[in-house]
């Protein structure tokens, strides 16, 4: 693999970027290239949900296999998702979003994407926040 940490990274976008059926054949695709990877809904106030959004990422890595249960992998999933959220949050404040999260892994580099479609009357903001932890397989 060239750069483990950018086809990490790119693996999480497209990931957060796809619909639930393209999502199911791009991780797929990716544990070909030993880049493991899960998505999730999200959606409502950003700030209000924050806490919400953070258990749904760690959730969703535990139960695909990304991470395993344990509290140096949930760490990094919830330190990447905030860094995420921070890079997005000046977007959506008191607006409503609806979007996805990617997150992918392989080897020591964990990535968490954040994908959102800000809604103010019919004028749509589409904006994107990323985030990078390291993790051991221990």
């Amino acid at each position: 693999m060239k750069d483990a940490g950018i086809e990490v990274a790119k693996a999480a976008i497209k990931i957060a970027m796809s619909t639930r059926g393209e999502e199911v054949e791009l991780i797929k695709e990716f544990k070909k290239q030993n880049i493991l990877g899960a998505g999730v809904d999200i959606g409502g106030d950003l700030v209000a949900s924050i806490p919400k959004i953070i258990e749904r990422a760690v959730v969703a890595s535990r139960r695909s296999g990304v991470t395993k249960e344990c509290f140096v992998h949930d760490g990094a999933v919830a330190g990447a998702t905030r860094e995420a959220i921070i890079q997005v949050s000046s977007k959506t404040i008191g607006l409503n979003i609806g979007g996805k999260i990617g997150i992918a892994r392989c080897k020591g580099h964990l990535t968490v994407c954040i994908f959102l479609s800000v809604g103010l009357l019919h004028l749509d903001e589409v904006v994107v926040g990323i985030g990078h932890r390291s993790i051991s397989d221990n």
